[in-house]
């Protein structure tokens, strides 16, 4: 009977471990300069669901992680020249006002993003500030 409570002690203890470790992931995620709220999915499927994530831009690129998830890697890279920004539409999501659907096509395959007004701004300008030679990345 000891052994029993021993093993459900240690199995707590990682469950708790790894709920301490996924919380201080979002946090430190969420807090760094240029990270923004938002969830993706594959386009062209339908009711496909969403996966909830934190981008952040970095140089040159995009980089998306997810938010419940362990991995120190993120789930995505998008590389500024090779991303177009392809259609975006106001959402009518019920206690999220201000949040736009940006249709995109990273090497030929399309995704949805959903992010805020000012999210979006944002990856616009990013977009459009990318070198010469590439003005066609926001439709």
């Amino acid at each position: 009977m000891e052994y029993l409570v021993w093993v459900a002690v240690a199995v707590l203890l990682v469950l708790l471990l790894a709920v301490v470790t996924g919380a201080s992931r979002l946090r430190r995620l969420s807090r760094r300069v240029g990270s923004f709220p938002c969830s993706a999915r594959a386009d062209g499927i339908p009711h496909a669901s969403w996966s909830v994530g934190i981008a952040h831009y970095s140089v040159g690129r995009i980089e998306w992680w997810r938010c419940w998830s362990l991995s120190p890697r993120p789930a995505r890279t998008w590389y500024r020249d090779r991303l177009t920004v392809t259609g975006r539409a106001p959402l009518d999501l019920a206690g999220q006002p201000d949040q736009y659907l940006v249709r995109c096509r990273y090497d030929g395959v399309d995704f949805e993003l959903t992010m805020s007004s000012g999210a979006y701004a944002g990856l616009a300008s990013w977009l459009e500030s990318a070198p010469p030679g590439r003005r066609d990345l926001v439709v």
